[in-house]
């Protein structure tokens, strides 16, 4: 699985590690994770941003994926000596479905997760998700849009609602009427939704 890294700047010690899950999981585009992490890491500076590559049938809900996540972040520590035991998780769309795969499957601690522009009815009723023994750790932000093209809001906020009520876990939704579903109306109209889960 394609692997792209981006190191903190400055030459300090990395602030953590955080995933990012890009959108469109099963395109033909099996290289997306190499260019995709790059507009986090600019968000990021202070931290190292990984990003692993979807697409086709190795798609983000499938626990060998998570699994070759992990095998990635097992290199990565291995060679800057340094082990990886907490991360954080950022996914975009039905990469987002990858933030709640890897908090089934992945053997990491999760301390912060960002999902924007999520339909986590994918992945089956919002009580059911949430109470599976390893959600309840760290915690979780939705971010949500009335304009998403290809999730409405009248089908995935109340999913959004309920999966918050159930996960026994630090858990909110941001939500703009306005919002549309790509990464780059979150980016330029809210960072600070994104940036302000990394400041607790």
């Amino acid at each position: 699985m394609p692997v792209g890294v981006w190191r903190h700047l400055g030459g300090k010690v990395s602030a953590g590690t955080v995933i990012w899950f890009h959108g469109g999981m099963t395109s033909n585009n099996c290289q997306k994770g190499l260019v995709a992490g790059s507009d986090l890491a600019v968000l990021l500076p202070e931290y190292t941003v990984v990003s692993a590559s979807a697409c086709k049938q190795t798609h983000w809900v499938e626990p060998t994926t998570i699994q070759a996540i992990d095998e990635s972040l097992d290199a990565l520590a291995m060679r800057q000596n340094h082990p990886i035991d907490e991360i954080s998780l950022v996914g975009i769309s039905d990469g987002s479905l990858g933030v709640i795969a890897y908090s089934l499957w992945g053997k990491r601690k999760v301390a912060n997760r960002v999902l924007m522009s999520s339909y986590g009815e994918a992945l089956g009723p919002a009580v059911q998700v949430a109470r599976q023994s390893t959600m309840n750790r760290g915690r979780w932000r939705f971010i949500q849009g009335g304009k998403d093209r290809l999730y409405p809001a009248e089908a995935s906020v109340p999913w959004i609602q309920e999966f918050c009520q159930n996960v026994g876990a630090a858990c909110d939704l941001k939500f703009d009427a306005e919002g549309e579903h790509d990464w780059s109306y979150w980016k330029n109209r809210h960072k600070e939704w994104i940036l302000e889960i990394f400041s607790y």
